[in-house]
């Protein structure tokens, strides 16, 4: 395995992309690595909330950041820290999840991209969207897709 320098990894708060971050984590304290955590989020509005909620039930916190992005972040980064990761910076972002870690990797020049797989093989997944997919064809650096659903 290559020896990483910088270990970037997404997360919305929820706790599959939480052990993707504390597999990122382990990544990062194995390779003496810093660690570059990002969430993305959407601003929205309380009638798009609640539509979302509606349509999307559980998932929604995926398209529309119901969970505030600092208070993510800070969940995330204990994570990390309890994995073993020393060097630790969190980015929040507005923005689609996909571009917004492929543009983050890009910007703290990562050696490796860190994605949860939530296992969405339903219309909701059709909907949302494959986030690891995208971002293996995205990325300039390589992607880890954690197994997040077992």
């Amino acid at each position: 395995m290559p020896s990483y320098r910088k270990v970037v990894v997404g997360t919305d708060g929820s706790p599959p992309s939480l052990r993707a971050v504390a597999r990122a984590a382990e990544v990062a304290r194995d390779a003496s690595a810093a660690l570059v955590i990002v969430c993305a989020y959407y601003p929205n509005s309380e009638r798009e909330v609640e539509q979302a909620k509606q349509e999307l039930g559980e998932e929604a916190f995926q398209v529309i950041g119901s969970a505030p992005a600092e208070d993510t972040l800070r969940e995330a980064t204990d994570r990390a820290r309890t994995a073993g990761a020393t060097e630790v910076e969190t980015v929040s972002v507005v923005g689609a999840p996909v571009a917004s870690l492929v543009e983050a990797a890009e910007k703290h020049s990562a050696d490796l991209l860190v994605v949860g797989s939530r296992g969405l093989n339903t219309v909701k997944g059709r909907i949302l969207g494959s986030v690891p997919s995208e971002v293996s064809r995205r990325a300039d650096c390589d992607v880890l897709v954690v197994r997040t659903s077992r």
